[in-house]
């Protein structure tokens, strides 16, 4: 899903949210949506979304981002959902090493129904729960390196660092469709030439590994 109004510049993107079940999917959401934090909140039954608008280079951008259901028996019903994704927000508890070890089969299966080149975050959840880390940062670095994506811990408990890997996911998929208007050949040139930029900025805890890609 990605639309675009010449007159009105309005952009309208799918992102998703997947991990394992309890990983902090729905209260990720919550808190950048609404800014609240449900503490007993209950595995999502099938799929609920929320819209966001950014202004970006003065257009609207609207992000309409889907909480998937991370219990196994439901994973049959949500695949449908990735289809039109222009985004996703991969997430694990960095507080149990299972949730992280299933990164890998996400991803997968992200790659295997998406129909569109992805804007992709790796997001190291409940990173307030220090006390009982069991996947360092730099695990969740190296993977995010690894596999081409964005990466940044998160607490959806006292909101660190919550609405900027939202927007890092939504500013990027901007630039990707933006950069795709410019269908020139000498652009199609300075892509080839250019694939890949890493930017590391260690006090914001992100990681950026970008490839490029001409066609979606």
């Amino acid at each position: 899903m990605g639309s675009s109004d010449e007159e009105g510049e309005e952009y309208l993107f799918k992102i998703v949210i997947i991990g394992d079940s309890a990983v902090g999917k729905s209260n990720l959401l919550s808190r950048y949506a609404r800014n609240e934090f449900n503490l007993h909140s209950k595995a999502t039954i099938g799929v609920e979304f929320q819209t966001q608008t950014l202004q970006i280079d003065g257009k609207e951008v609207k992000a309409q981002i889907w909480d998937t259901a991370g219990q196994e028996r439901f994973r049959a019903v949500t695949s449908a959902y990735y289809r039109g994704a222009f985004g996703a927000l991969v997430v694990y508890d960095i507080s149990r090493r299972t949730t992280f070890d299933s990164i890998p089969r996400w991803l997968d299966e992200l790659n295997t129904h998406s129909d569109t080149t992805v804007a992709r975050m790796l997001v190291g959840n409940k990173c307030d729960l220090e006390n009982i880390r069991e996947v360092s940062v730099e695990e969740g670095k190296s993977v995010a390196e690894a596999e081409g994506l964005f990466f940044m811990e998160t607490s959806a408990l006292d909101s660190r660092n919550v609405k900027r890997a939202f927007e890092v996911v939504i500013r990027e998929i901007y630039s990707n469709v933006s950069r795709k208007v410019l269908n020139s050949d000498s652009y199609k040139a300075e892509l080839s030439v250019n694939r890949v930029s890493i930017v590391n900025d260690d006090n914001d805890g992100v990681k950026q590994n970008k490839g490029y890609c001409c066609s979606r």
